[in-house]
């Protein structure tokens, strides 16, 4: 038994791999069907609801407006800005939200890209290097959180009046699958867009916004990559021994993230699930989690758990999962040899570039392996 399935065990974490009849899933066929379970299960009893397809979607782009320079000096002129305006229709119910684009000018085939699900509307921004993913070939397609739903109780606010504002019900939409829904309608817009490489897609984000970028890729199987930064508690990190934020404290003081079921059972134990149920729907696409050593509060070491617990999911597809040794990673580890990607830097809760670097050699690397047909 290794590191990760000792510590599951100890810490007695429910397998992912069980189907509603109490019988095991044992083939990638049989996990096709439980992927479906395992997408109604959270949304039960964590998320929230899914909110609708829209009924009709356009886009609005116009050249990017920058406080200092204009759109063509974007990036040394090295990259496109658009401003986007997401439009929707569901059922009598008109509405929106803004968003951002950068696109690499003058790249031969076609380009990766993010869908950046971030806490400012700035660009470039803080918690991204855009000049440098866009030197190394990628596209950025961000929008503001706040933009489509504030990050508070009031669920008549924006895009959530349309998207299941009663919280009457206990599987009642939380703000994190709107934020989350919000993601996946970038990415239809991205399928309209020639020049993105569709099939190559990460969605990433940062804290509250990394466990929405996992939940993101769950719920969307079209995102090729789930990056979640220092997502932590109800994120990446396994609740069972997890010594930083509980689930007793984060449905304390946000509870509006979730469904109103999930705070019913604040203990751990309680409940008959754990994050590696989140973790599950990701493979066989990449799974990328990224840690920082003095991040207590969101559990390096339960975040590892978190990622490697998909290892058991991997190895229906027959694929390689995470690879990692017989013990916990230290700072300044990256471990991306296998099909999904863990890494833990020096410092504080933060989304830097050297996180941004890690995630792009990781993408990069296995774009080149499936293009050897490995």
């Amino acid at each position: 038994m290794d590191l990760v399935e000792r510590e599951l065990l100890e810490r007695a974490v429910p397998s992912a791999l069980v189907k509603e009849d109490g019988k095991a899933v044992e083939t990638a066929a049989d996990m096709k069907a439980h992927r479906e379970y395992l997408k109604k299960f959270l949304e039960e009893n964590e998320y929230g609801l899914l909110p609708p397809i829209p009924d009709e979607m356009s886009v609005d782009s116009v050249p990017g407006v920058h406080a200092i320079i204009s759109a063509k000096d974007f990036c040394a002129g090295k990259a496109i800005s658009e401003d986007l305006t997401f439009n929707f229709r569901i059922g009598k119910h008109r509405f929106s939200f803004p968003a951002r684009a950068a696109i690499p000018r003058g790249v031969s085939g076609k380009i990766p890209a993010f869908v950046h699900i971030n806490f400012r509307s700035d660009e470039p921004d803080r918690y991204r290097p855009t000049e440098e993913i866009i030197d190394r070939g990628f596209a950025v397609f961000s929008f503001c959180y706040n933009d489509v739903t504030s990050d508070n109780d009031d669920f008549d606010d924006k895009c959530a009046k349309y998207l299941g504002r009663s919280r009457t019900k206990k599987n009642a939409s939380g703000k994190i699958m709107m934020w989350a829904w919000a993601a996946m309608r970038v990415m239809d817009y991205i399928r309209t867009r020639p020049e993105i490489d569709a099939d190559n897609v990460a969605v990433i984000g940062h804290s509250r916004l990394g466990k929405t970028a996992l939940v993101t890729a769950a719920y969307d199987e079209r995102f090729k990559y789930a990056i979640s930064n220092d997502s932590g508690c109800s994120g990446a990190a396994i609740s069972r021994g997890n010594l930083g934020e509980s689930i007793e404290k984060i449905t304390y003081k946000f509870p509006f993230w979730f469904c109103p079921r999930y705070k019913e059972e604040v203990r751990p134990e309680k409940k008959n699930f754990d994050q590696n149920f989140l973790t599950a729907l990701i493979p066989p696409r990449h799974i990328i989690i990224g840690s920082a050593e003095e991040d207590l509060w969101a559990g390096p070491e339960c975040e590892f758990l978190g990622c490697a617990s998909a290892n058991s999911v991997y190895r229906l597809y027959g694929m390689k999962g995470l690879i990692y040794g017989d013990a916990f990673p230290k700072a300044k580890t990256v471990l991306g040899e296998g099909d999904s990607c863990y890494q833990i830097r020096k410092g504080l809760h933060y989304l830097s570039r050297e996180d941004w670097n890690v995630y792009m050699d990781f993408i990069e690397k296995k774009i080149k392996e499936r293009s050897r047909g490995n």
